[in-house]
């Protein structure tokens, strides 16, 4: 007897009921399992009590009062409550009789008949030899407001309470006077190199690449300090060894963060809510931040959009902004709240990203880093976020790495020592135009008349490097004329220095190409440009590969990057064994491996591909796969700064996690 009472005790902790039939009054589901308890305690022989353990989803009073007047949409029933019929409420909150969502999804089908959201938790019917019992896959629900003693009860209409900045050092990780002129001594360093060093006289050429190289000062003694807020999925996929490690990666990055540097974070499930404001990461803030992360429970559905708009009120809303500013969003699920579909086709250049009818918030005017957790994340519209905002998108595919995944960007986001970096490129005659310019993700405008151009490349991290490859057209020179040289184009570049806030401008650079009568051989191409061009086509592989992928034609899609492959194996730099060459070949090949049938491609190649993507048209490092390193195409865009914060990252890995008191 003892031991059927815990049956029934664990049951009902669960949430569960047993099934009720049509044929019996309606009773509660406690008063069936202690009848069905009692029953086989004294060897009874009712229908009930020799019914398989099958337990179903409670159904709560809320549902059972609200679906006294609805219909089910399948069956075109009404759902009343105590007539004998079990309900099933789907993520998106549409009701049916359980039997007929059960039929409907019996094959496989995840789609809401209502509004035609995809699901990942389903209901199925097993048959038995009595009536059919009903189960559904899926969690227990977790308790309500399970979050509540860490939620302030009532949020302010404006997010202005973020904490102060000191006024008498603004840039707290400034450490006296000399760090200011180690800063101002440094800055951006801009090369330019041409595609051969020699054209003809009496040659014309139009499409001749230019490459713009400029690389970022190192690391100073004294940084610029940030406001971040981070973005967490708490829903119930969340749950357990998820959690944990996003709990263990936040306190990572809390302790990562300097007396200066601002935190606010974000969680959001079914709905949205901020943890606390902008606040300093002193030691009082610090053990505040950690508690609450500390705190969370995962429950609910996934609505990724209501968690970014908090956020985006966080940034817009406070009353003191540091000098860097940026977000990280995470998430591990499919949004369940999302309006409206669509996959955004474009390759991720600036000027023509859209986001598809994707539901992103507009307005974001930081950087929005996004990290798909796990294998069924929404990859596309992750990455749509973070191109829209100008951000990076990392896949996380193994758990146990989300901790190096965030340390390489804290790297990065915490080394910023340029802002808003513009290039200016000129035609330095009437007579050349500018073609083209080939930026990647980055903005960039090229006048109507084609003289001139400009390119956003906004921040950058310490020692980071940026290449841009600009095509003109090269008249031929006349004969008589006495100059051995064309001047092509003039380039200038302008930023602000986040430490003193003061405007940087370099000193203009000349192209030129040498114009002889005759070339000789020495006149070859310049590894360097065509590193780059590789660099870029090989992104372009990628974005018609994915285009194949996502129409249902695998087989071209492998073609497109075995082809491309070929192409590349023959190039000047590859066959000089150039690194970054090798490391986009292997690249490639993952990806075909990646897009071996529906199955792969849908597990884990799309968000591969995307970050991939990500990581090339940025010319910034993202994570990628099952680790942070997995080829050397994400080592050459870390940045020394990101390198030791993974070390860091790492040996902390072999250390007991931190708890708050």
């Amino acid at each position: 007897m003892g031991s059927k009472w815990k049956k029934v005790k664990m049951a009902l902790g669960s949430n569960f009921c047993i099934y009720v039939p049509t044929a019996s009054p309606p009773q509660s589901a406690a008063m069936l399992l202690s009848s069905a308890a009692e029953q086989r305690a004294a060897g009874g022989s009712s229908a009930t009590a020799r019914r398989p353990w099958s337990p179903v989803l409670r159904l709560s009073r809320s549902l059972s009062r609200s679906s006294s007047s609805k219909k089910c949409t399948i069956c075109l029933a009404s759902m009343k409550q105590g007539d004998g019929e079990a309900i099933f409420t789907s993520e998106c909150a549409h009701s049916f009789h359980f039997k007929c969502i059960a039929s409907n999804v019996k094959h496989g089908n995840r789609i809401c008949p209502t509004c035609r959201a995809k699901w990942k938790e389903i209901p199925i019917q097993a048959s038995t030899s009595f009536d059919p019992a009903m189960t559904l896959i899926r969690r227990p629900p977790p308790r309500q407001n399970s979050n509540r003693h860490i939620f302030p009860a009532n949020e302010p209409s404006v997010f202005n309470d973020d904490e102060a900045l000191d006024p008498q050092t603004p840039n707290n990780n400034i450490n006296d006077g000399n760090a200011l002129d180690e800063s101002s001594l440094k800055r951006v360093l801009m090369r330019t190199y041409t595609e051969v060093p020699a054209v003809p006289r009496l040659s014309t050429v139009d499409d001749f690449a230019v490459l713009i190289h400029l690389k970022a000062p190192g690391s100073t003694s004294a940084r610029a300090p940030a406001d971040l807020v981070t973005v967490l999925d708490i829903s119930g996929s969340m749950a357990g060894t998820k959690l944990a490690l996003l709990k263990r990666a936040m306190g990572f990055v809390i302790q990562n963060l300097g007396p200066a540097d601002r935190l606010s974070v974000i969680v959001f499930s079914s709905t949205a809510r901020r943890l606390f404001p902008l606040r300093k990461m002193s030691d009082t803030g610090k053990q505040h931040a950690l508690q609450a992360v500390n705190s969370l429970v995962a429950n609910g559905g996934t609505n990724v959009a209501e968690g970014l708009i908090k956020a985006k009120k966080v940034v817009n809303d406070r009353r003191e902004k540091n000098p860097v500013a940026s977000m990280i969003l995470l998430s591990d699920g499919q949004d369940t709240y999302r309006v409206s579909g669509g996959w955004d086709s474009g390759s991720g250049g600036g000027q023509n990203r859209s986001n598809q009818g994707l539901l992103v918030p507009q307005g974001i005017d930081v950087p929005v880093h996004a990290f798909g957790f796990g294998t069924d994340h929404d990859a596309s519209l992750m990455h749509s976020i973070s191109e829209e905002s100008g951000g990076t998108f990392s896949f996380i595919e193994t758990e146990s790495v989300i901790q190096d995944a965030f340390a390489q960007c804290i790297g990065g986001l915490l080394s910023v020592v340029v802002k808003g970096l513009r290039v200016i490129v000129e035609s330095a005659s009437p007579s050349i135009g500018i073609q083209s310019l080939k930026t990647g993700s980055y903005t960039s405008h090229l006048t109507t008349d084609r003289k001139s151009g400009r390119i956003e490349v906004g921040d950058l991290y310490a020692d980071e490097e940026r290449d841009f490859l600009v095509s003109v057209n090269i008249p031929k020179e006349m004969e008589l004329t006495s100059c051995n040289e064309t001047l092509l184009l003039k380039v200038h570049c302008s930023y602000t220095d986040p430490m003193t806030n003061e405007t940087v401008s370099l000193v203009t650079e000349s192209v030129t190409v040498e114009r002889p009568k005759n070339v000789g051989n020495k006149n070859v191409v310049s590894v360097e440009v065509d590193r780059q061009r590789n660099r870029l086509q090989s992104a372009e592989a990628m974005v018609q590969a994915r285009t194949a992928a996502e129409e249902g034609d695998l087989t071209r899609a492998v073609s497109i990057l075995e082809n491309f492959r070929k192409i590349l194996s023959k190039t000047i730099a590859a066959r000089s064994g150039d690194r970054l060459c090798i490391a986009l070949d292997a690249e490639l090949k993952e990806m075909q491996e990646r897009m071996a049938s529906r199955r792969v491609y849908e597990h884990s190649g799309r968000a591969y591909v995307l970050s991939g993507l990500s990581s090339h048209t940025w010319q910034r490092a993202t994570a990628r796969g099952d680790s942070t390193d997995s080829f050397s195409t994400v080592q050459a865009y870390q940045t020394p700064s990101m390198t030791e914060m993974l070390t860091r990252s790492q040996a902390n890995m072999f250390q007991p996690a931190r708890s708050s008191r």
